[in-house]
């Protein structure tokens, strides 16, 4: 493996930020009603403390490439978690690591006794919804409750 996946740090939170606005500037989300705007994105390691959290992020020769998390979601099922603020430098792509990430991030949101993860996405973001049908996640007709990110337009959801 050329990379590493390790839990996110408070070094890593400037670095972090900035690979996600650079991505969703890429794809362009780089405005209100994206994760863009959510006020914990500078602060991804304190928002990712709690219970039933977690975010990884994607190293590769001390050089962090990109990250990813899941975090409790209240909707109208029980025990359902989000898969967050998932992103991935242009250096990232193509080295399994969003596969290894998503992975990673199921493997525990299993252990913590979440029953479904959910996640919203983007239409440009193709190879990223290419890659959530490929690990089992099925394409929903509508979102799940309120993410707060009324500018995402495609929502994926997995039973766990």
């Amino acid at each position: 493996m050329s990379f590493e996946l390790r839990p996110i740090e408070g070094g890593d939170n400037p670095k972090i930020a900035q690979i996600i606005r650079q991505a969703l500037t890429e794809f362009g989300a780089n405005q209100p009603g994206f994760a863009w705007s959510d006020p914990e994105l500078d602060a991804l390691s304190s928002a990712y403390s709690g219970n039933g959290s977690r975010y990884l992020v994607v190293e590769r020769k001390g050089q962090l490439l990109g990250g990813g998390g899941v975090a409790p979601y209240p909707c109208h099922l029980p025990r359902v978690c989000e898969l967050q603020k998932m992103y991935l430098s242009p250096e990232a792509r193509g080295l399994g690591a969003g596969r290894s990430l998503v992975a990673r991030l199921i493997q525990f949101a299993r252990k913590s006794g979440y029953q479904y993860c959910y996640l919203e996405t983007f239409g440009p973001m193709t190879q990223a919804q290419q890659l959530y049908q490929r690990l089992g996640f099925r394409e929903l007709e509508a979102p799940w409750g309120s993410s707060g990110h009324p500018g995402c337009d495609r929502w994926y959801a997995m039973r766990l």
